[in-house]
């Protein structure tokens, strides 16, 4: 990548786990962005030696060796997944009109930031473009393209604009309206697609799950936005195993190899939604067996398994 220098300020969001944060961190200092936010939740008081590896992870980004801003927003207790992460990407927003984010366990591949950052720059001004995702998780042969354009929105690794942020509403307070209107079947047109999100979305409205990321995707759902998703996979989550909360089990998503995206970027000649794609990432991402398929088993199944392909690993 000689001859490219990244322009996009980076955020990293931090908990508990130093030695994961370590690796991430690692991949950020090859990048040198001018910029580095970080943003980290306090210990929770009744777990045992929480304190001191949340003490460990901040100290990891004090360790920086190029010229870089660094600016922390660290919360004094626990605030939990859901309004940590929210408030804290509020907060990154607010300080920057555009960032490159990353979690303390997505490991992301070097071409990873020039991708984010070329991306960010080309659709700046389309609204019609609400993020920029570094994971793929399609199965079989990719079609041509460097990327293609997505209802979903995958969090292992993004970028975005303030302008997209804007939206974006940590309790769904519109989601009630927007239930009872049947938009939801006018978006995704297919009924199996339609019960799962609805029982998604009612259970994130109703505070049954402790997180954000949901939230994110009705946020550009409603503002008819469209997701750019690499042709490659981009970025390793590094964090399933025992000490995650909602992926503690074995996935088939844990780890994927992050593969070099090749430049100069081939872009798409139209701004035209995959569906195929789409109904592909449901298929494999989300979609209950028909066993499961009643809301309260889909409400379990979101919680035992997070959605892979958009919800985030967390911490015990």
């Amino acid at each position: 990548m000689t001859g490219w220098n990244l322009q996009s300020p980076v955020a990293l969001l931090i908990f508990n786990r130093p030695e994961l944060t370590e690796r991430v961190f690692r991949a950020i200092a090859e990048a040198r962005p001018r910029t580095l936010f970080v943003v980290g939740d306090g210990p929770r008081p009744d777990r045992l030696g929480e304190d001191d590896r949340c003490q460990r992870a901040r100290r990891v980004v004090e360790r920086i060796n190029w010229p870089c801003e660094l600016v922390k927003n660290y919360a004094p207790s626990n605030l939990g997944c859901k309004h940590r992460v929210a408030s804290g990407l509020t907060w990154v927003f607010e300080q920057a009109p555009e960032a490159i984010v990353l979690e303390d366990d997505c490991l992301p591949h070097p071409t990873f930031f020039r991708y984010c950052d070329e991306l960010l720059e080309r659709y700046r001004g389309d609204e019609r473009v609400t993020a920029i995702c570094g994971a793929n998780f399609q199965q079989g042969p990719q079609r041509t393209g460097s990327y293609y354009f997505s209802r979903y929105l995958h969090v292992w690794g993004w970028a975005s604009w303030r302008r997209a942020w804007r939206h974006y509403d940590v309790e769904l307070l519109r989601w009630p309206r927007l239930r009872e209107g049947g938009w939801l079947k006018d978006l995704l047109g297919l009924q199996d697609e339609v019960d799962y999100w609805t029982a998604i979305f009612d259970a994130v409205h109703r505070g049954e799950i402790d997180t954000w990321d949901y939230q994110w995707l009705f946020a550009s759902w409603v503002e008819s936005g469209l997701c750019i998703l690499p042709r490659v996979n981009l970025v390793s989550n590094l964090g399933f195993g025992s000490d995650a909360t909602h992926t503690a089990t074995a996935n088939p998503f844990a780890a994927l190899p992050a593969r070099e995206m090749r430049f100069p970027l081939d872009h798409p000649p139209f701004l035209i939604r995959d569906a195929d794609c789409d109904r592909s990432t449901y298929e494999v991402m989300f979609r209950p067996p028909e066993i499961e398929r009643d809301a309260e088993n889909v409400l379990q199944l979101a919680k035992r398994v997070a959605g892979a392909a958009i919800r985030r690993v967390r911490r015990k």
